[in-house]
């Protein structure tokens, strides 16, 4: 067997143990092991190869930006357990809940604010299904459509500023968290307005889908309707603008004020103190919060190490050639590789967590890209908005998991009137799914949608330079009039007989 055969050989073994459905951590260490004992028995490189894993690895935990992953983590957590989608969604409701689709733009709108300063989807969709589910239903809203609000809804979460997935992407491309959150902006506002839009449609098409909550129903009017709203929406836009203004992560804004790490340790403080405001700040959330966070920091370590045993004997059979002289052949130059790369990763994510997709497949293709001239912010806003469907598209997505189980409990504990059938909620997220690939394909055909946002480079005018000579000290000594300039200049004339020789 020759070297160059072996790196295909390495890629197929890891969609294969990606597939069997153990710990793709574990999968990744002992494939990448067995690969690289196997590599040294040939010849293909030294024992000593291996020796660079411990660094490697070492190098992995010291990574100073993956400390903002359990700073962001156990903010959303805390948010998540502290009420504060129970009573936006509440007042929400009721502010829109007179018009057609007003509970899916309730729905849509929480969502957007709960994504940016929660960042979970398994939480998210939970909390703002067991709300607004029982609700929609009651006042006769399409299954379908309600389940399918509710599942995008909650993956919003995964693009909105200050995503978990953004930070992740970030760190795997070599570019600035701030960037990428300002670059997440104009997709995240497109993908809300494509939501809304449908919900208007059905408005308008098919208002049975979609009536309007009776006026009895209604238990807030007037000024005590808004102050609740803005009780919700003011504390939260204030946590969320100061995490992001922090990192230099709003739109035109010129820099950031402090690294990732550092905003996310200010965002639990913000979290702490909002939890307090709700009066809902208890040990028992705390412990709550603190123990998902470890679960969650612990598996992202655990899939780190095991895709740098992988990578790293995967580099030294040189697979990183390998993969870029597939990838850099491909027809249509950029786009063509675009559209390759986005639908492997469409097709990956039915299996995949986003953690195990940053950590393991971007590696591989982030060199490809730079080298083909795509700009890495870009290309990483692309595969966030391509990841949102790994949560949504059926069979497989989580999100319609979530539903599926909350809707069960739910009919057993009688708040629902009818059990909701699986192929309703499948059926239900299609819709949306369509809506998140069409974003894709306006990603890659539109790029000022993502870079409109970013910082422009500077452009110096040439012709409006003025270099100016910087003035004589006023102690400096008058220079000598029958001096010889050349003998002045000249880097030889303190060496003895240099003169002689020249």
């Amino acid at each position: 067997m020759q070297m160059e055969n072996f790196a295909p050989i390495m890629f197929v073994g890891l969609v294969f143990v990606m597939l069997i459905g153990f710990p793709v951590a574990f999968s990744l260490a002992a494939l990448g092991l067995a690969s690289g004992f196997f590599a040294i028995e040939m010849g293909w490189f030294p024992t000593a190869f291996l020796g660079n894993l411990p660094i490697s690895i070492f190098s992995i935990l010291n990574n100073d930006l993956l400390l903002a992953i359990p700073f962001f983590t156990f903010m959303g957590t805390i948010l998540e357990k502290c009420g504060l989608a129970e009573d936006m969604l509440d007042a929400m409701g009721q502010l829109f809940g007179p018009i057609k689709g007003g509970l899916g733009y309730s729905v849509i709108i929480v969502g957007f604010i709960l994504g940016a300063i929660t960042g979970t989807v398994a939480g998210q969709v939970i909390a703002m299904a067991l709300i607004s589910l029982p609700v929609m239903l009651r006042y006769g809203y399409n299954t379908r459509y309600a389940t399918g609000v509710l599942a995008a809804s909650g993956t919003i979460t995964q693009l909105v500023p200050p995503s978990l997935v953004l930070v992740v992407l970030a760190d795997q491309l070599g570019r600035p968290v701030g960037d990428m959150y300002k670059g997440a902006w104009g997709p995240s506002l497109m993908q809300i307005a494509m939501f809304a839009i449908y919900t208007y449609a059905l408005g308008v098409f098919k208002p049975e889908y979609v009536p309007g909550v009776p006026k009895e129903a209604r238990t807030l009017n007037g000024w005590p309707l808004w102050r609740k709203c803005l009780k919700g929406i003011i504390p939260s836009a204030v946590l969320i603008f100061t995490v992001l203004g922090s990192m230099g992560g709003l739109p035109f804004q010129d820099r950031a004020i402090a690294t990732p790490t550092e905003a996310g340790a200010m965002g639990v403080v913000g979290a702490l103190i909002l939890a307090a405001m709700h009066k809902r700040l208890t040990p028992k959330l705390l412990w709550e919060a603190m123990h998902g966070t470890m679960r969650l920091t612990a598996m992202v370590v655990f899939i780190l190490i095991g895709s740098r045993v992988f990578s790293l004997v995967f580099q030294g059979v040189d697979g990183a050639k390998w993969v870029e002289h597939l990838l850099s052949g491909l027809p249509g130059g950029q786009v063509g590789f675009l559209i390759v790369v986005n639908v492997f990763v469409f097709f990956l994510a039915f299996f995949l967590d986003f953690f195990e997709i940053a950590f393991i497949i971007v590696p591989m293709l982030a060199p490809v890209a730079d080298k083909m001239g795509i700009d890495l912010i870009w290309f990483g806003v692309l595969l966030c908005v391509n990841l949102q469907t790994s949560f949504m598209h059926p069979p497989f997505g989580f999100a319609l998991f979530y539903l599926r189980g909350i809707a069960d409990t739910m009919f057993k504990e009688k708040r629902i009137a009818e059990p909701i059938k699986t192929n309703d909620i499948y059926m239900g997220s299609i819709p949306w799914v369509i809506m998140q690939i069409l974003l894709v394909v306006i990603v890659i055909f539109v790029p000022q949608s993502v870079t409109a946002f970013l910082d422009k480079p500077q452009v110096i005018d040439m012709n409006s330079v003025v270099l100016e000579a910087a003035p004589a000290p006023d102690d400096a000594p008058p220079p000598d009039a029958n001096a010889n300039p050349q003998a002045q200049d000249d880097p030889m004339k303190d060496i003895p007989g240099a003169s002689d020789k020249k």
